[in-house]
């Protein structure tokens, strides 16, 4: 139950664009809100998308690390990537986002497509949300999840 409320934490908000998460929707928010809400990051890396990075003594509550992608032209945040600090297994993930989707139409309510990346690593793509979530090497745990537009999650 307490892996289900810490999920909740991390993953609260209304489908819009994408998935929000603590406030921050890719696509959408400014890399001056990323700063203003959390505070000056522990690393920003310049190139050709900006990463903002929170770890160590600046991580933000119920991450080990966050990480938002930002294009340097527009400074619209494109994806977050977010290490979640506690244990989270697929159960918890299915019973937050749904299910697996039925073969055959797409339903109404996001479900997810499993997939395996080049490395052999599982991992769930909600479409719908703009979100994946991917596995650690036991395929039972969350590794990381990506908070990413809806374009750039099909």
């Amino acid at each position: 139950m307490r892996t289900l409320a810490v999920v909740a934490v991390l993953i609260a908000a209304v489908p819009a664009l994408a998935k929000p998460w603590q406030g921050i929707e890719p696509g959408v928010s400014k890399r001056d809100e990323v700063i203003q809400k959390f505070g000056e990051p522990s690393r920003v890396v310049a190139g050709e998308k900006e990463i903002i990075a929170y770890f160590g003594k600046e991580a933000i509550k119920g991450t080990t690390q966050a990480q938002f992608k930002v294009d340097t032209a527009t400074k619209l945040v494109e994806r977050i990537d977010v290490f979640p600090g506690p244990v989270i297994d697929k159960e918890t993930i299915e019973n937050s986002y749904g299910p697996a989707c039925p073969n055959g139409p797409a339903p109404a309510n996001p479900c997810f497509v499993k997939k395996v990346t080049d490395e052999f690593r599982t991992y769930y793509l909600y479409s719908k949300l703009g979100l994946a979530i991917f596995f650690k090497e036991d395929g039972k745990t969350v590794h990381s999840f990506i908070f990413t537009t809806l374009k750039a999650a099909k």
